[in-house]
């Protein structure tokens, strides 16, 4: 049997980042935690990065993840908008970085399609297959769930790339 790992995944975001640790062994997965970094809104904007990579150092040094997995970002008409979620990515990514622990990356369509089907999926099919496949999970916020969404497509993804190597 294959030995359990920990899987962190994160949906980055500057006024919420959520979190989700997930269990996997063999082709089991099971809910371990769940929850979001939310940085003061009206800090400036280097505090605000500073907090959010604070806090998902303290999930990674509370769960000891071995993998993480985040969201890609998704470009928008907005540049402002779209760099300052970048800056949030990098801030979260950091923090399993600097611990030792790999960073996969997933665009968010990847993310639906490994859930839910397609890569289509509106956030509600997200949070409904996240509760479908992680029961404990109930309660998660929208950015928690989809934090466990991306945990659970690369646990699949880890089972694939398993496949194919033995093969």
């Amino acid at each position: 049997m294959t030995n359990a790992i920990r899987i962190l995944g994160l949906d980055p975001g500057l006024r919420r980042t959520g979190w989700g640790v997930v269990r996997v062994e063999g082709a089991r997965i099971a809910h371990l935690a769940h929850g979001v970094v939310a940085p003061p809104e009206s800090a400036p904007l280097s505090e605000r990065l500073l907090a959010l990579h604070r806090g998902v150092a303290e999930v990674v040094a509370q769960w000891a993840p071995d993998e993480a997995a985040i969201e890609e970002t998704f470009v928008t008409a907005n540049g402002a908008s779209t760099l300052k979620l970048g800056h949030a990515r990098a801030a979260a990514m950091l923090a399993p970085a600097a611990a030792g622990i790999a960073v996969a990356e997933y665009a968010a369509k990847v993310v639906k399609k490994a859930l839910v089907g397609t890569g289509g999926a509106d956030k509600a099919q997200i949070a409904f297959m996240v509760a479908r496949i992680l029961p404990t999970s109930g309660g998660a916020t929208q950015d928690a769930a989809d934090a466990l969404a991306v945990a659970i497509c690369h646990a699949q993804s880890r089972r694939v790339r398993a496949i194919g190597a033995a093969a």
